[in-house]
């Protein structure tokens, strides 16, 4: 199983980005995928999980409203649609298997390279 991060970059505050997680090894449709971020000096948290099965969505309480995850099952791709940016929001964003999705906590038998997010003017 391996993830590939893209889409980070630098954005001012109020601004978007769409980040994207192609992922090989396993089968979209059967698997809660997420995104997690991890910012300096600070332990890496959940930020989303989908469970593309049910198709339940979760979110941490920080990004509600203004990010949202959604997936491409023929291409095995997750994304990340994140509005309305703040400078808290800058971390190295990961996708992985979420092993639990309500809890937002990850498997962490399979984190990518991860893809920079800068939020500052």
């Amino acid at each position: 199983v391996q993830f590939v991060e893209s889409g980070g970059g630098l954005v001012q505050p109020g601004g978007s980005l769409r980040l994207s997680c192609e992922g090989s090894g396993f089968t979209l449709g059967y698997a809660a995928v997420g995104w997690f971020r991890q910012a300096p000096g600070k332990e890496r948290e959940g930020v989303a999980c989908f469970a593309t099965h049910s198709g339940d969505k979760y979110y941490a309480n920080p990004v509600t409203g203004r990010f949202s995850i959604s997936a491409d099952k023929a291409k095995n791709t997750v994304y990340l649609q994140m509005n309305s940016l703040k400078p808290e929001d800058t971390a190295v964003y990961y996708c992985t298997i979420c092993q639990s999705s309500y809890l937002l906590i990850p498997n962490d038998d399979h984190w990518g390279q991860g893809t920079q997010v800068t939020v500052s003017s």
